[in-house]
């Protein structure tokens, strides 16, 4: 079992590393293309987790997973949406900015969704059973603190900064696998026993959302790479946030397995979303321009 402490230290060096690739520029999209900007945070923040509770009200599951898969859904862009939208061709800057707003506000976004996932999937009546405070001030401390702190240091010297990024981004994503991979072993009976129960929700809540995401795109008229950057920041979510809050602010590690197995599932098909992209939409022309591609 990932033990509290080295879970909170590699959740934070990951939220870290995040921010020293975010500039205060990348904000400036809400304002230079508000609509791509809209369109994402509506796909990620409003349409994710209302497919999630569809998914969990609809397919019957145990409790734990359904609140599990629903903290999840609440999770802002994960280390590796970035990277992957920047593979797919979509507009980076677009997916880095989409991932620095969802994780800067995520304090406030993930504790109101999981409270009312404990309310009204959970049975928790009474808000004295709720750790709203408790789990408001850990995401903070240990998510988005570090990354308004890596962010500073970003602004401040840019140039040591990216220096540090590269190296930081590693670690990250090691530290991710191995948080990942502990959690899966130490609820690997769990896993095996419900895998029914678990993997076709977390299955339908990826491949749905990426859907209305490229839906919502399409009707808003995005470019492709904008589309493409929209598709991933929504498939792609933070899973060692969710095995945080599982495991450490609620102590269910029950409810920690979605995570998990959504942490597999969603690389499994944004991996198919790059090759879909790169081979067959690979000729296609509309492109972002110059200044929103962020190199």
């Amino acid at each position: 079992m990932i033990t509290d402490i080295l879970l909170l230290v590699a959740l934070a060096v990951i939220m870290f590393a995040m921010g020293l690739s975010l500039r205060p520029a990348d904000f400036a999209l809400v304002f230079t293309r508000p609509k791509a900007m809209a369109l994402g945070l509506l796909a990620q923040m409003v349409l994710l987790p209302l497919v999630a509770w569809i998914v969990v009200l609809v397919v019957p599951m145990p409790t734990d997973f359904a609140i599990g898969l629903l903290i999840l859904a609440a999770c802002p862009g994960g280390i590796t949406s970035n990277l992957l939208t920047h593979l797919a061709g979509g507009a980076t800057a677009l997916a880095v900015s989409l991932t620095a707003i969802t994780s800067v506000f995520g304090a406030l976004s993930v504790p109101f969704v999981v409270n009312l996932a404990l309310v009204h999937v959970g049975g928790q009546g009474g808000a004295v059973d709720l750790p709203v405070a408790r789990m408001t001030l850990g995401v903070f401390v240990v998510a988005t603190l570090p990354l308004i702190l890596a962010m500073s240091l970003n602004h401040r010297w840019p140039e040591e900064s990216a220096r540090v990024e590269k190296l930081a981004r590693h670690v990250a994503t090691i530290l991710f696998a191995f948080i990942v991979a502990g959690a899966f072993a130490s609820q690997w009976r769990t896993m095996m026993t419900h895998a029914g129960d678990v993997l076709p929700p977390a299955l339908a809540i990826n491949v749905g959302a990426m859907a209305l995401a490229w839906l919502v795109g399409r009707l808003g008229r995005l470019e492709r790479r904008e589309k493409l950057a929209v598709v991933l920041e929504t498939g792609l979510q933070n899973g060692a946030l969710g095995i945080f809050i599982a495991a450490t602010l609620l102590g269910s590690p029950a409810m920690m397995v979605p995570s998990i197995v959504y942490a597999l599932v969603m690389n499994v098909t944004a991996l198919a979303v790059i090759v879909w992209a790169r081979v067959f939409c690979g000729k296609e022309k509309g492109g972002v321009s110059p200044a929103f591609s962020r190199k």
